[in-house]
């Protein structure tokens, strides 16, 4: 019977966190996310893209919010449980069961695999490969934005390399008075037009444009010609938004072999499509990596801090300072996790050493926890 009270009790705890858990971050990712959303607005005011894409595009960017939020709240919601059940006499049914506060914290260490194994995937699989999603879709989506872009009586150079003003436009595209400048070549191109019209035709999108007037200009002279009716292809031009994968849309394996082959097999010229190693970007990818398999530790190490709450009661006239020191000391842990990140690409050394920290800081609490609550 008493194996069954034990289960039931510590599933109670375990639910109890993890709904408080699963509340606050995604309440809180939420507002990150919100925020975040905001800021990147100019992916529709500036870069020209359509509010699908965007919205799109954040969306797939909260994953990446929650893995950033969840050792902070998972701490908080740890803190909050355990300071609740302690308020509410409620740890007291663990003692009264027999059950030893070393065995109640190797419990919460079991509980806290399952979240580092959640961080992991997040950091090291999930978040990457939507990262790499949506900046692929905003890649390909580059045809889409030519029409919001053709604004009346405004100088556009949203698109790279290329200028765009009319003087006004109708709902099926169609321009009057159009000014184009294409520094596409090695001298600038500017080109007028009475009329234009903006087409389509399979992928490939076309400024088709009548009675107007090329002018070349080059360091000697300016060069002019008219024409009747021409195609100006605007498939070669670009948004100006970031396309090209970056580290944190990279796969973990590219980045391991880039480590490996730069600091272990001395390849110092090893080159795939998205990661160049040499000295000049080896410490990047080296934070990377630290940051999606090794930064994931301090969960531990934050577990073992909020469980020095064990250590007092609220009947203490020192659990009040306890309570204090737990969450001041939670909120160190959590602000020396994220900069160890920056330290972490400093050398093999500082790798080993970033790594390793809240392991040792963690094992020293173990050891603590042992001598003040034996299992027998």
């Amino acid at each position: 019977m008493f194996i069954i009270n034990e289960k039931i009790i510590f599933k109670k705890f375990l639910t109890e966190n993890t709904y408080f858990f699963l509340l606050a971050s995604l309440s809180m990712s939420f507002i990150v996310w919100v925020i975040q959303a905001v800021n990147h607005l100019d992916i529709v005011s500036e870069d020209g893209h359509s509010f699908l894409i965007y919205f799109y595009y954040m969306l797939l960017n909260l994953p990446k919010v929650f893995g950033k939020i969840l050792p902070t709240m998972f701490f908080t919601s740890l803190f909050y449980t355990l300071i609740k059940y302690e308020n509410n006499n409620e740890l007291k049914v663990f003692w009264m069961n027999g059950i030893n506060k070393i065995k109640f914290y190797n419990v919460i260490l079991r509980y806290t695999l399952v979240f580092f194994v959640i961080q992991i995937l997040l950091s090291s699989l999930l978040t990457p490969y939507l990262l790499n999603k949506a900046r692929t879709h905003i890649k390909d989506s580059t045809l889409d934005f030519f029409p919001s872009l053709f604004q009346e009586k405004k100088f556009i150079d949203t698109v790279d390399k290329l200028t765009i003003f009319i003087e006004s436009k109708n709902s099926q595209n169609q321009f009057k008075n159009v000014y184009l400048k294409d520094e596409t070549n090695d001298f600038p191109r500017i080109i007028f037009a009475k009329k234009g019209e903006l087409l389509q035709t399979d992928k490939t999108r076309i400024l088709r444009l009548w009675e107007g007037q090329f002018i070349n200009i080059n360091e000697k002279k300016a060069t002019t010609f008219n024409f009747v009716k021409t195609d100006f292809n605007l498939s070669k031009f670009l948004t100006k938004s970031i396309t090209h994968r970056k580290l944190q849309e990279t796969d973990i394996v590219s980045l391991v072999t880039c480590i490996i082959n730069f600091s272990f097999l001395k390849n110092t010229l090893l080159k795939n499509e998205d990661t160049l190693c040499n000295k000049d970007s080896i410490n990047e990818t080296t934070q990377e990596v630290y940051n999606r398999i090794f930064k994931p530790l301090y969960l531990f190490l934050l577990a073992a801090i909020a469980c020095f709450l064990l250590v007092g009661n609220y009947e203490n006239n020192n659990f009040k300072r306890l309570k204090s020191f737990v969450f001041i000391l939670g909120v160190i842990t959590v602000f020396v996790s994220e900069i160890s990140v920056n330290y972490s690409g400093v050398g093999s050394l500082n790798l080993i050493i970033t790594s390793l920290f809240p392991l040792i800081i963690f094992f020293i609490i173990y050891i603590f926890f042992l001598k003040k609550f034996p299992s027998n």
